[in-house]
């Protein structure tokens, strides 16, 4: 299959924004909690799916959720602890940028914890996952595939472009050695917690635009009907000749200028 081009992505992403907006309506009338649940392998592309979930979207309504590395007091907390604090109340849309998953996969492979906390995790993540779904929070959990070819291609993209060179960690660069180990880690957790009621689907993000694309429509799909009529505004005349920004205390700088 070829590699989907960027105008190509951008026609067929226009449609897909407009029922994405419809989604965040219709949580926002109904009062739905949504999760989406973003892992993968480092430069799977999970910050370009994020952003196409939640370009479109109010920022208000819809937020991601990217932890760094937990501190000494919350190392000492329940796991789950620092990660229910970020779960939607009432018409909110969650989008984790990795999550609590990390113990199964981040902090198992690079040995950040213990034998014993990865059989924990992979113990109480199910019945954890069960609350938030009887609670009626509606949990969706994605993992993004990707080739090791395509992953050094991408590790590569990253050290020659400025602009990308902060996604280039030391941890990255020896979890290149570890692919393998990544791919046994990630076959236990599927094992573990693909559940009825909180279930995994996995993307090819060796194309990224098409694997965008693809997670998207799933995500509509797998929703109630969202059909939620926009509230019917009427924008009057403003009767009279618009008027001119004016200025006493400060005025704006000078515009920039590139000549």
């Amino acid at each position: 299959m070829k590699t989907l081009k960027r105008k190509k992505f951008e026609k067929l992403y226009a449609p897909l924004e407009e029922e994405l907006v419809a989604m965040a309506r219709w949580a926002a009338k109904t009062g739905a909690r949504i999760i989406i649940v973003f892992e993968g392998r480092d430069t799977a592309g999970k910050g370009g799916a994020i952003r196409a979930v939640a370009g479109p979207l109010n920022p208000r309504q819809c937020r991601t959720v990217a932890l760094t590395k937990p501190g000494e007091r919350e190392k000492s907390e329940w796991y789950f602890q620092r990660y229910a604090a970020h779960l939607p109340a009432a018409g909110e849309i969650v989008l984790f940028d990795r999550s609590w998953y990390n113990r199964a996969g981040v902090e198992k492979v690079m040995g950040y914890c213990t034998p014993e906390q990865t059989e924990a995790f992979l113990a109480q993540t199910p019945r954890f996952e069960q609350l938030l779904v009887d609670d009626g929070i509606l949990l969706f959990k994605y993992w993004l595939t990707t080739d090791q070819d395509q992953q050094e291609k991408r590790f590569a993209e990253r050290l020659d472009d400025p602009l990308k060179r902060w996604k280039l960690s030391p941890i990255d660069l020896a979890a290149r050695e570890k692919y393998d180990a990544y791919t046994l880690a990630r076959e236990e957790m599927l094992k573990a917690t693909h559940t009825g009621h909180a279930p995994w689907t996995l993307i090819d993000f060796n194309d990224q635009r098409r694997g965008r694309l693809t997670l998207i429509r799933d995500l509509l799909d797998r929703l109630p009907d969202t059909k939620v009529n926009p509230e019917e505004i009427e924008l009057a005349p403003l009767g009279h000749e618009p008027s001119v920004e004016g200025f006493t205390v400060l005025k704006p700088i000078k515009p920039y200028d590139p000549d």
